[in-house]
């Protein structure tokens, strides 16, 4: 066995291990059913024995042995039914840990494991691999451990009825064991790669499903389809490959179980006709019975081993995503209270991909109040700065500091909390208008959002909603338009009250009319607070204190509306090139 299988087999035996108890109590009925299953076969013998001829029948014996039968089977069903509760608890509630763990790392995650995994392979992670996880390893080692103790307890009994016999079964099994280990350990591969076309296929109609009007206007709808048939066929073909190399472990046992069938019933044959003494009729009924008994679970674990190899697979998936390092502990870091807006950036270089530069020895210092407007070309750099500045992603060199405090140096919780973050992109949780307002303050009353709602512009649509301000919304939602969804978002911003605000085209949905009021609105918002500005309309950051002009992630001009114009640089070539006639 590979040494990462062993590695995920002691993660899986740690995963269970809160519910031992639960599974020992499983493991214990479980010797116990079918132990009283396995004594039926002995009762019959003996029930056949009690019958010595048509006018000789010991029916005192006969009537015994029937009822002790009837009572074996009635114990041992209903011990079954509560094994299969047992087990299925824990498969439950070991597939809800494992999601609640998932999810709660995932939100410890860097914000570099998002962008760099397609959501919907992390999804399924998430719910498909932890849900065969738990069917196939939960479930299928209870079948597993079932079979080994089936087998032992069936070869004790055969050794009590007839040694000799015996021998035969055991030595004629470890061809079907080694046939059932050779194919097993050459599906892996296969479940793998099966797995994780998986995810590839998740995630192609996670991105299909939330870009369907892209898809429609671009008319792409055969193109996405020919490209899901071709990740659908990707899938097909290892899928056949380990369904038919793991499906030909079941026929190959059970031909050599035949064999032992035959084996046992010929020398059986024989014994009792050479000395009924030795072994009698009923003796060898139940010998016959055991030898079946004996090899039916080599059949079924090796059913159970394929089972195991996929379900192997996917708790690889899921502890991998549970082993990325998460962003570093905010446990013995300060909490920046009061802030009043002071941000200094010294020295600062970043880039996603280390290969390419990206922001190169970027300076600024800002100041309590100011309106901080960031402008250039696409790809420049002006999202960057936010994400640094949020610390969504940490500075490869130089520092930010806010308040003097390296932001390295306080919790991410209190730098978020000051700042209030309005983008181009817009997001709703799933609930009603109220409480997507209130994320941004969850102890805020009904008066407050309402009037955050009315400064944001957002109150008069929100009542023409079929509920107002209870109307259930969620962010695939089609009840809102684009520019709506962003008064909501604003209004959430506005109900957070900040210490300082960034505005990443804020108002890019909205129209003219209503941009002008909003402007009004973040105008009074804005007052007295630091607000960082990233605009593409030149047009509303005019009354900017300064205006940074970025390109190829340097700022290569700064200053205000009027001193650049004077300039005659490229932000006045930005602006002709938006406002010439």
């Amino acid at each position: 066995m590979a040494k990462v299988e062993k590695q995920v087999i002691k993660r899986v035996i740690k995963t269970v291990m809160p519910y031992k108890i639960s599974a020992l109590f499983s493991l214990a009925l479980t010797v116990l059913s079918v132990g009283l299953t396995l004594y039926i076969p002995v009762l019959a013998g003996w029930a056949i024995d009690s019958i010595k001829g048509f006018e000789n029948v010991d029916f005192n014996s006969l009537y015994k042995y029937l009822f002790m039968i009837s009572i074996c089977a009635v114990l041992s069903g209903l011990l079954q039914w509560i094994i299969s509760v047992i087990n299925n608890n824990i498969a439950y509630k070991t597939v809800r840990s494992l999601r609640n763990q998932a999810f709660a790392h995932l939100n410890k995650l860097p914000l570099s494991y998002i962008d760099s995994h397609p959501y919907g392979d992390i999804l399924s992670r998430i719910t498909a691999d932890a849900e065969q996880f738990t069917d196939g390893l939960i479930l299928g080692f209870s079948q597993f451990f079932n079979g080994i103790v089936t087998i032992l307890i069936t070869l004790v009994f055969m050794v009590m009825i007839n040694p000799l016999i015996s021998l035969v079964v055991v030595a004629l099994t470890p061809i079907s064991l080694f046939i059932a280990k050779f194919i097993a350990s050459r599906t892996h591969g296969f479940f793998k790669a099966q797995s994780d076309i998986r995810g590839e296929q998740t995630a192609y109609i996670n991105e299909k499903i939330q870009n369907a009007k892209t898809v429609k206007a671009f008319s792409y709808e055969t193109k996405s389809v020919k490209d899901f048939e071709n990740i659908n066929d990707k899938l097909r073909k290892v899928s056949v490959k380990a369904i038919f190399f793991s499906s030909l472990t079941n026929p190959s046992t059970r031909f050599v179980n035949n064999l032992i069938y035959a084996a046992v019933g010929l020398a059986g044959a024989l014994a009792v006709i050479s000395n009924p003494e030795y072994l009698s009729v009923g003796g060898f009924v139940s010998f016959l019975a055991y030898a079946n008994q004996y090899t039916k679970p080599f059949n079924e674990i090796s059913g159970v081993l394929t089972e195991l190899q996929n379900a192997l697979v996917c708790a690889g998936r899921i502890f991998e995503l549970l082993d990325t390092e998460p962003v570093s502990s905010d446990e013995d870091l300060k909490e920046l209270k009061n802030a009043n807006g002071n941000v200094e950036i010294n020295n600062v270089s970043f880039s996603y991909d280390k290969t390419k530069k990206l922001l190169q020895n970027l300076n600024l210092q800002v100041k309590s109040g100011q309106k901080i407007a960031i402008v250039g070309p696409t790809g420049c750099g002006k999202t960057t700065l936010i994400n640094l500045l949020m610390r969504f992603y940490d500075v490869d060199s130089g520092s930010i500091k806010v308040e003097d405090f390296d932001i390295r140096d306080i919790t991410r919780k209190s730098l978020r909390e000051s700042y209030g973050m309005v983008l181009q992109e817009t997001w709703l949780k799933d609930g009603t208008v109220r409480d997507n307002i209130a994320y941004g303050n969850e102890n805020a009353t009904d008066e407050e959002i309402i009037a955050a709602a009315k400064s944001a512009h957002a109150h008069k649509f929100i009542k023409r909603l079929p509920n107002g301000y209870d109307t259930h919304i969620s962010n695939s939602s089609g009840k809102l338009s684009v520019g709506e969804r962003q008064l909501l978002c604003i209004a959430r911003a506005m109900l957070s009250n900040p210490s300082m605000l960034i505005l990443d085209e804020a108002t890019s949905s909205i129209d003219t009319h209503t941009e002008q009021k909003v402007q009004s609105a973040f105008r009074r918002l804005m007052q007295n607070k630091t607000s960082f500005v990233v605009a593409h309309r030149l047009s509303t950051i005019l009354d900017a204190d300064l205006i940074l002009v970025m390109k190829d992630g340097n700022i290569i001009e700064q200053g205000t509306h009027k001193e650049l114009l004077e300039k005659g640089g490229f932000y006045t070539n930005l602006y002709n090139s938006q406002f010439a006639v």
